[in-house]
């Protein structure tokens, strides 16, 4: 199965921007359909986006036209652009893959002024 590892995580304040990587071994990124989540301390695992193998995506109503999902087949990397950011984006992300639960740590994004 492939292994994935996220990132790109920071500190930042509102309105700013952040790109998370993730970073996949052992399989082919495009081989698989993957979902981003994010988990806000004290928080459900959200469901950020998804694209699947065929390229199509779906994104929460929370982020939609703030976060784009793109790749880079080359370096088998998922990148997710992420503008705009707002205070409630806070938490961690991690890339798995649709089926199955997050198996990666994850990377930190805190937006905070």
């Amino acid at each position: 199965e492939i292994q994935l590892v996220e990132s790109g995580g920071a500190s930042v304040q509102p309105g700013e921007s952040l790109r998370l990587s993730c970073s996949g071994s052992g399989g082919s990124l495009r081989d698989n359909d993957i979902k981003w989540v994010r988990q806000a301390p004290g928080k459900a695992l959200e469901l950020v986006m998804i694209i699947n193998r065929a390229d199509s995506t779906w994104y929460s109503a929370s982020v939609k036209d703030r976060f784009t999902v793109y790749r880079d087949n080359a370096k088998n990397t998922l990148y997710l652009q992420m503008n705009s950011l707002k205070t409630e984006d806070t938490g961690r992300y991690h890339c798995a893959i649709l089926s199955g639960p997050p198996r990666s740590p994850g990377t930190q994004v805190t937006v905070s002024s």
